[in-house]
């Protein structure tokens, strides 16, 4: 490395998730994907999610999972595409952070995407087509109507970790956006996860690699109007659950928004036991709860504080 030069574990995993992708051979027509990263996850995390969503959409779906094979061969017969995630030698960022790099080769390898639908798996369930409202452009989706950024503890905490107080505090007043459900055109989803990946560099540390960082990053990015995106009311094409379900409800089987109006996708009603209970029983018997198994053990403690450390030690440069 030449003198002077930055020198950062993320950096360099960023160059390689960044490196261009050979679309040459793509195959496929304008079809409408739904992607999402399930890594760690098994059958009873996911069943749920897949067969709302089959009910509801025929088009393309893939996953990037372990190699697990009776999983992947579940998720054939689900006319669910399994997918690779990038092998990297070395440091690597939380799967929540590699999943955008992912994200954004598989997109661009397909040039003749359409639409692409971004979305976390073990926490949300389909009851309609994603795609039925149009998709006229790039679509974010407020997490917390209730708080701005400044006044939510955990999307400020993040956002002043990677860009520092002075910069948070110019859009602390502007709403939460969820990085788990991103929706628009297949370039601009792309071009949305590579931005992403780079703003997360700007700690030049792990600490761009870390738990959060990709919330504070796209709320940086929409936010400073380094992207040109469509900032969605919770309870519109997405329900946002979160911890308060204050006014929502069940009428026939359907999860329905305080207004009585019905949300396509709804993402984290594992919050609650009764709408658990409910999609557990019309998608998934094997459909786990949402708890703590075992101990967090020592090497998860001494990684949590390390990353509680690096976000406070100035990096040599």
């Amino acid at each position: 490395m030449s003198r002077g030069a930055a020198r950062s574990t993320y950096l360099s995993w960023l160059a390689r998730a960044l490196a261009p992708v050979d679309a040459s051979a793509s195959a496929g027509g304008p079809d409408d994907l739904v992607l999402g990263y399930a890594t760690g996850y098994g059958r009873g995390d996911v069943e749920a999610f897949v067969r709302s969503l089959r009910a509801v959409h025929d088009g393309p779906v893939g996953l990037f999972v372990d190699p697990d094979p009776e999983f992947r061969e579940w998720l054939a017969s689900q006319g669910v595409e399994a997918l690779d995630p990038t092998a990297c030698a070395g440091w690597a960022p939380l799967p929540v952070v590699a999943r955008f790099g992912d994200y954004a080769r598989l997109i661009e390898s397909r040039p003749a995407l359409r639409n692409v639908l971004l979305t976390d798996v073990r926490d949300v369930v389909f009851q309609a087509s994603p795609f039925a409202q149009p998709i006229t452009g790039l679509e974010v989706f407020v997490e917390d109507e209730d708080h701005s950024l400044g006044q939510n503890p955990f999307h400020s905490k993040y956002l002043r970790a990677l860009a520092g107080d002075e910069v948070a505090d110019t859009i602390a007043d502007r709403p939460c956006l969820c990085a788990g459900t991103i929706i628009g055109p297949a370039a601009d989803v792309a071009r949305l996860c590579r931005l992403i990946l780079t703003l997360g560099a700007i700690p030049r540390s792990s600490v761009g690699g870390g738990f959060g960082i990709d919330q504070a990053s796209l709320e940086l990015a929409v936010h400073q109007g380094l992207v040109a995106a469509r900032i969605r009311p919770n309870y519109s094409r997405v329900a946002t659950l979160g911890r308060c379900i204050d006014g929502v409800g069940v009428d026939e089987d359907r999860i329905t928004n305080p207004d009585g109006s019905i949300s396509p996708v709804v993402h984290q009603y594992d919050r609650h036991p009764e709408l658990m209970g409910l999609v557990r029983g019309l998608w998934s018997a094997e459909t786990r709860d949402r708890v703590r198994t075992g101990p967090q053990g020592l090497s998860r403690v001494q990684a949590k504080l390390k990353a509680t450390l690096s976000r406070y030690l100035m990096e040599f440069r």
